[in-house]
């Protein structure tokens, strides 16, 4: 049974729904014939081991003809350009055309790939987005962002390339582990920071029962979060003025996977780190309080815990350097004027980033 109304995503190039709800993948073929037109292509799926040990046999279920699996392993390392040509490889061994509809099943790693796969393949397919990770639910798998990484960086590589749908199954949270949980609300603690005071609320006041998993919990959070970035991304659909907010955090975020060879970090963790960063570059500013930065450093905090780590912060400040979001040499960072509304900065110096990385790291030493 669903538990909220679909969310519709509208962008200049595309439409499409955001489904929530519970036990999705009991009638997924006929959801996934519906947004393909009514007739269901043949099926590829893109997951990774882990996950389809847990719910493919559910999925796979579905389906009166058995769809054809493409493994990808966990972590960053297999996001790459190779991994790509291997997959693009395996698709055409099996036979898959301009017709066939991929699935994303899986997590942001295997959505990002899975989105660029279907841009690439044949000049591009149709494809549609279950994620199975909190994070990927309420942020990655909406709004048409694709790619894979590159050794000088995250996502350098990608397209803009929509899903026909997306399928929010919350039941699927229930064998994620907790740390992963955290790190996924570390990005609904974005959406609220950046725009939805309403949301930021809800998560100080319901700590408990969204840490814990309680559905309904869940379900309000990816909610709210999905509209806010549905909202954002109908009115700047690539990435040219008001979609720069919801990178807020993700400018020493990546800094901070890259330092630490995307092996100590979870990406909502990084972010985490990330965000109090840019809150204390803020509050240097006076664009926020103290206490302001206090209140939403301490929600970040309360979705923790956020791994420590050793990294030089001039390190991290000269990674900054070749974050993607940087145009023209500069580098632009998103910074909070009051809960719920940012502003974009290009003229942070390098004064300023390394404070905030120096303060991130004495929030870091207080907390442990």
């Amino acid at each position: 049974m669903e538990l909220v109304p679909t969310i519709a995503v509208k962008t200049p190039s595309a439409s499409y729904p955001v489904v929530i709800g519970r036990g999705l993948l009991k009638n997924l073929s006929a959801r996934c014939a519906k947004v393909a037109g009514g007739k269901l292509p043949r099926v590829f799926v893109v997951t990774s081991p882990a996950i389809w040990g847990l719910w493919g046999k559910q999925l796979s279920g579905s389906f009166k003809d058995k769809p054809t699996v493409l493994f990808i392993p966990p972590g960053e390392s297999h996001k790459r350009m190779r991994t790509m040509e291997r997959l693009c490889e395996e698709l055409a061994a099996a036979g898959a055309d301009r017709d066939s509809l991929l699935i994303a099943f899986g997590g942001g790693i295997v959505g990002d790939v899975t989105g660029f796969l279907a841009a690439i393949y044949m000049r591009g397919i149709r494809y549609v987005q279950i994620p199975t990770t909190l994070l990927a639910q309420v942020d990655s798998s909406v709004g048409g962002k694709t790619g894979v990484n590159l050794a000088r960086g995250k996502n350098l590589v990608g397209a803009f390339h929509h899903p026909l749908a997306v399928f929010v199954d919350i039941d699927l949270l229930g064998t994620l582990p907790p740390r992963e949980l955290r790190a996924g609300l570390q990005e609904s603690v974005k959406a609220g920071i950046i725009r939805d005071a309403k949301l930021f609320a809800y998560l100080e006041k319901n700590g408990e029962a969204v840490r814990g998993g309680d559905a309904a919990a869940l379900s309000h959070v990816v909610a709210a979060s999905v509209k806010m970035k549905a909202d954002v991304v109908g009115r700047d659909e690539r990435e040219s003025g008001l979609r720069m907010i919801l990178n807020f955090g993700h400018t020493v975020g990546h800094s901070i996977e890259a330092a630490t060879k995307y092996k100590k970090m979870l990406h909502g963790e990084a972010v985490g780190w990330g965000m109090i960063a840019a809150l204390m570059i803020a509050a240097g500013r006076a664009l926020i309080t103290a206490k302001q930065a206090g209140r939403m450093i301490a929600l970040v905090l309360a979705y923790g815990p956020l791994p420590e780590f050793r990294v030089p912060a001039k390190k991290l400040a000269a990674l900054t350097g070749g974050d993607k979001k940087n145009r023209g040499g500069v580098k632009r960072f998103v910074l909070p004027v009051k809960l719920g509304a940012t502003v974009t900065a290009t003229d942070v110096s390098e004064a300023e980033l390394l404070r905030g990385i120096t303060e991130m790291f004495t929030v870091m030493k207080s907390f442990y």
